[in-house]
């Protein structure tokens, strides 16, 4: 929903009464839980009023307004959507506005797309209009991919054209074009040309729109690598693919490394930009690789992106591929799911020629020209991953080495709810504040279910609503091999009881391969864990918390006894918990729009029905 919704009149009442900040405000901390930061502020305030007025003198007073439009499936807002009809056709016509109060700007050199603004990097504001637009067409069911029903406008009305100089040399179209103060005519034209009519009907259909699935990003990444059909990558997402791709040419012609390390959120992006970056990089003929430190995310990658040609998948590798690697051998790699890098590469089965205590972070720097590292580091779950940005700072330190740093701040999976994940952080002491109670978020459903059987029941309708979902669990029960072809029921709770989903590569009876669990239609019949759930995603996702956390009176406790995870429970105690948190963070951010949540300890079934009042 937009924070404001109403019609041109009605803002510019709101913005010449000085009420607009507070309306916005207080609607703000209502949605996401939080105070609007003093800039966001001094921001309503200064362009709503410019737009507000701009519009009633091009005659617009009716069209409709939506403020601070969250796209959908995102946590990212649009500043302004102008409803109404077009002028010429009489159709439904959208265009989407972003203001700027900057009064001077200009490109970083070697991107075509990031600005400098005041000593900051920032999206190309055409650029950030475009995505926006397209996005839209991408995932509103209502505009059906119709490029003719919405455009969009950078409007800088604080600018001169001299003031933003070679910021015009960016290509400009229907999906996004640039306005300047100095051009505040042309613009008022360009408003009554794109929008006429009373808005209501356009804003009804907008908001009321059914949400396509999302490009889950397995089933186009085949298409992404081999032909470089390019999701819609969003402000820092396109920011740090062109910082990527700008540092990789300033390697190959001045003989230089950098290191760059994009971090975020589950669901920020990480991935989608990983998978971008190898498509064009492939398609100019780079030598880019993917590594990951997941068998069951490099496996599912290599079976859909080399489903057409198997060649494609020997460009996923493992992060314990480069321990012999020639020293800037490669142009590119890049290392998703970074969070889970090792202290060393070397286990019991590496030869004797290769093992060492070499840090397995320094294998990946020296193996490319740009090593780019993709990180959570709430999503560490194992004592022995040292995946943080603080070490890979250092281990390019003692090579002294230039460190880029890009935060994704975007979210996209958890239905773009940034309440939720700060729910859960707080929930688990992941950040300070203690567990607080879910206020509800439209983006996102949040249950508490008195037993396991009736999560299950819950997301069998979700799955027959033609939506895909996943139970998982912490790991508190013994994993048992197959026999005679079936796998054994291990996770029992009371008179529930279901398997683990499978050990093996290859299906068990109907189950999928490990690699497959989250992906495959048939994994729902299993219960998945950390290790297979952790990189994918599912519409909703069902969590059971086990008895190695439980609540006592105010805090967590981990329960080192209860865990039948060999490597971790072995850890020290502040080790071990600390994993469990994580691996229970990790769980309860896999479901794009809802979560399903049962505990098998009564007091901290207690404390959770207590936070979230959807009880079932």
């Amino acid at each position: 929903m937009p924070l404001f919704r109403g019609s041109v009149s009605s803002l510019r009442a709101l913005a010449e009464s000085g009420e607009i900040v507070d309306v916005l405000s207080e609607r703000f901390r209502f949605q996401l839980q939080q105070r609007p930061s003093l800039a966001e502020q001094r921001s309503w305030r200064r362009s709503l009023d410019v737009l507000s007025s701009d519009l009633v003198d091009a005659g617009l007073a009716d069209l409709e307004v939506l403020v601070e439009y969250q796209l959908p499936l995102t946590s990212k807002r649009a500043d302004v959507v102008l409803c109404g009809a077009h002028p010429s056709t009489g159709e439904l016509s959208y265009l989407v506005v972003e203001l700027k109060q900057w009064s001077s700007a200009k490109m970083f050199d070697g991107t075509d797309d990031v600005v400098v603004v005041d000593g900051g990097e920032r999206l190309h504001p055409v650029a950030q209009v475009d995505g926006y637009t397209r996005y839209l067409q991408d995932f509103v069911a209502s505009l059906d991919d119709d490029a003719t029903q919405v455009a969009g406008i950078a409007y800088l009305h604080n600018a001169t054209d001299l003031d933003l100089g070679d910021l015009w040399a960016h290509p400009q179209a229907a999906e996004g074009r640039m306005f300047t103060g100095q051009r505040r005519g042309e613009w008022l034209q360009h408003l009554r040309s794109s929008l006429a009519a009373d808005g209501g009907v356009a804003a009804d259909q907008l908001l009321g729109s059914a949400v396509r699935p999302s490009k889950h990003l397995l089933k186009v990444a085949a298409a992404e690598v081999q032909q470089r059909e390019q999701f819609v990558l969003l402000d820092e997402q396109q920011v740090a693919y062109s910082l990527v791709m700008r540092a990789v040419e300033q390697a190959m012609r001045a003989n230089a490394k950098e290191v760059i390390v994009v971090t975020g959120g589950p669901g920020s992006g990480k991935s989608v930009v990983a998978l971008s970056l190898l498509g064009e990089l492939a398609r100019q003929g780079r030598t880019a690789m993917h590594a990951t430190g997941s068998s069951a995310f490099t496996k599912t990658l290599r079976k859909v992106a080399g489903k057409q040609n198997k060649r494609v998948q020997e460009l996923f590798k493992y992060f314990n591929s480069y321990m012999a690697a020639e020293p800037n051998g490669i142009d590119v790699l890049i290392c998703d799911e970074a969070h889970r890098i090792r202290k060393t590469s070397a286990n019991r089965y590496t030869s004797a020629a290769l093992r060492s205590d070499r840090p397995q972070v320094d294998e990946l720097i020296d193996a490319a020209r740009v090593p780019v590292f993709l990180l959570d580091e709430h999503q560490v779950v194992r004592p022995g991953e040292i995946g943080t940005l603080a070490d890979i700072r250092a281990a390019a330190d003692r090579k002294h080495l230039r460190v880029r740093h890009i935060d994704l701040d975007g979210q996209f999976r958890l239905g773009g709810s940034r309440a939720y994940e700060r729910w859960v952080l707080r929930l688990l002491g992941l950040e300070p504040g203690g567990p607080t109670t879910w206020e509800g978020d439209d983006r996102f459903d949040v249950s508490v279910h008195s037993r396991p059987s009736a999560i299950e029941d819950a997301l069998r309708e979700r799955l027959a609503d033609g939506y895909n979902a996943r139970i998982a669990a912490g790991y508190a029960w013994r994993w048992s091999n197959a026999k005679d072809g079936s796998l054994p029921n291990d996770v029992v709770i009371g008179d529930w009881q279901r398997p683990w989903n499978n050990k093996k590569d290859t299906k068990v009876g109907d189950a999928p391969g490990t690699p497959f669990w989250a992906s495959d239609p048939a994994g729902f019949d299993q219960i998945g864990c950390v290790y297979t759930a952790q990189g994918f995603e599912y519409d909703y996702a069902g969590v059971i918390i086990a008895d190695d956390l439980v609540w006592r009176e105010d805090r967590w406790v981990a329960r080192a006894e209860f865990s039948h995870d060999s490597q971790v429970k072995k850890a020290e105690p502040e080790q071990f918990a600390r994993a469990v948190l994580n691996t229970y963070k990790v769980l309860l951010t896999r479901g794009m729009r809802g979560v399903s949540i049962y505990s098998t300890d009564a007091e901290t079934q207690a404390m959770l029905e207590g936070l979230v009042t959807d009880r079932r």
